[in-house]
């Protein structure tokens, strides 16, 4: 089959037929630029009149950035109707491994059409960001046939399906997504029972979301919907408490080996009374990194490989019996190691752990830093 003149640029364009070039003496910079390589190519279409024409050089490249310069995607709605099928092979010929397309307004039914054309390429990374998806979704084919991601990353998205959007994605796609990341929802909300389970799903990061807090979390989580996971990123995601965040893993069976509660503001203790919650066995890794803490938090699970408490207010070397059973603490950035006291710097010495800490140097005038591991005077 003949490729049509605008079928290369159809496809990596959100499947949009360019409109009409106007005419025009004035010379404007290429809105897509292609890097030497080949590898890596990238558009802004932020002109009131942009040259369309321009993405057809993204063909070839591994790596494509589009942005659409926030307009909206209305008016080709009517390129939803297309059937893929008869420029399969074309689709297939295609470079493109990893694809961002951000800043637009893109009708449901124009974003499902483009993941199902998609579906016939070898796209593994497909980042959206500042969209608003409108109107309803149509329904699903028996099978799903959008492209087989291994990571889907969604930032700055809003969805007019409200919490069913992840499920209308999660039809379409082909069940291997190992990488989801949703950050800066609006808001963060999921149609749990609408869900199968993400049976392939290694890493979820639901960061950047600060509305999300402790009591989203069991619903944003969705019980048993993720058997496979081994990594959690909470990040700046209004958590307060390590009590919630257990409770909420334990209720939705949620098994980490890696928790990632950098940037959230936590409370040092639990409440009064309240029952000791039982961590998950598979957890090996906390980061507890700029949270405030001035002390060493109750309630850590019994045993770590590391614990991350970098970057906080601890104005001494916490105690052993403040502390799990850990191999690898990292302590750099808090007060007690940057005021210099060589008492507290010996006691960090004595510590009973491996800890990393991290002190500024000055050489020829450009401040370096080093990082320093200190270990046991067993190991000396």
């Amino acid at each position: 089959m003949e490729l049509s003149p605008n079928l290369g640029l159809l496809l990596l364009l959100l499947l949009l037929p360019p409109p009409p070039l106007l005419c025009s003496s004035e010379t404007k910079p290429e809105p897509c630029e292609l890097d030497d390589q080949d590898y890596r190519c990238v558009c802004n279409f932020s002109d009131p009149q942009p040259d369309w024409a321009s993405g057809t050089q993204c063909v070839v490249a591994v790596e494509v950035e589009i942005r659409v310069g926030g307009r909206s995607l209305d008016k080709f709605l009517q390129s939803a109707d297309t059937d893929p099928r008869q420029y399969a092979d074309v689709v297939r010929a295609l470079r493109v491994r990893r694809l961002t397309v951000g800043a637009a307004r893109v009708p449901a039914p124009l974003l499902f059409a483009v993941l199902r054309a998609l579906g016939y390429s070898r796209l593994r990374e497909l980042t959206l960001e500042d969209l608003e998806v409108t109107g309803t979704a149509p329904p699903p084919l028996l099978e799903a046939t959008g492209p087989a991601l291994s990571t889907l990353r969604l930032r700055n998205v809003s969805w007019a399906a409200g919490g069913a959007w992840l499920a209308e994605l999660q039809r379409r796609l082909k069940p291997n997504l190992k990488v989801l990341s949703v950050t800066r929802a609006r808001p963060l909300a999921l149609s749990c029972e609408q869900l199968g389970a993400f049976a392939a799903l290694t890493t979820l990061d639901l960061s950047d979301n600060p509305g999300l807090g402790e009591r989203g979390l069991p619903a944003a989580l969705c019980p048993h919907k993720f058997p496979a996971l081994q990594v959690l990123e909470l990040r700046h995601s209004g958590m307060e408490t390590l009590r919630g965040v257990c409770a909420a893993l334990a209720a939705t069976a949620v098994q980490p080996q890696h928790l990632d509660l950098s940037g959230n503001a936590l409370r040092p203790a639990a409440s009064p009374g309240a029952p000791p919650c039982v961590w998950p066995s598979a957890l090996s890794s906390l980061n507890l990194s700029s949270t405030g803490l001035e002390q060493v938090p109750k309630g850590l699970p019994a045993k770590l490989s590391t614990l991350d408490l970098s970057s906080n207010r601890l104005k001494r070397e916490p105690r052993p019996d403040e502390l799990p059973q850990v191999e690898h603490l990292i302590l750099a950035g808090n007060p007690f190691l940057d005021s210099g006291d060589p008492e507290a710097l010996e006691d960090a010495s004595n510590s009973s752990v491996a800890r990393t800490c991290v002190l500024p140097l000055q050489v020829i005038g450009v401040s370096v830093t080093l990082a320093l591991a200190q270990w046991t005077r067993d190991f000396i």
